[in-house]
């Protein structure tokens, strides 16, 4: 892969701005949610950019698209955990927005990355 630093990847600026948009909603949560939803979620979407970034560090495409499939999971994760939250009603959907439409494009480019990759 012609890739020599995982920030020139697309796919993790675009989970990095979903840490950030995920911290920001998450500061509307109930403070009780503190160790609970608010953490997980946020956990979750931290995972997604440090999968990214760890497997393009491997040495090999094997354990890349390993770490990329870890951060495919972290995402439908982070996706269910806000849907939680709008079913709470901790959060709007309109809230919500910026993050589903950013986990969305993060699945469609680990998906292609996944499938060059093979």
């Amino acid at each position: 892969m012609g890739v020599r630093d995982y920030r020139d990847l697309i796919v993790w600026q675009k989970a990095m701005d979903l840490v950030i948009e995920v911290y920001r909603l998450t500061r509307a949560f109930p403070r009780e949610e503190l160790y609970g939803l608010t953490n997980q979620v946020r956990r979750a979407a931290v995972s997604i950019p440090s999968n990214i970034a760890e497997g393009q560090a491997r040495q090999s495409t094997a354990e890349f698209r390993n770490f990329l499939s870890i951060a495919q999971g972290s995402r439908a994760e982070v996706e269910t955990q806000l849907t939680i939250a709008m079913r709470l009603d901790y959060i709007t959907n309109e809230d919500a927005r910026m993050s589903l439409w950013l986990l969305i494009e993060i699945q469609k480019m680990l998906a292609t990355l996944l499938k060059r990759l093979h």
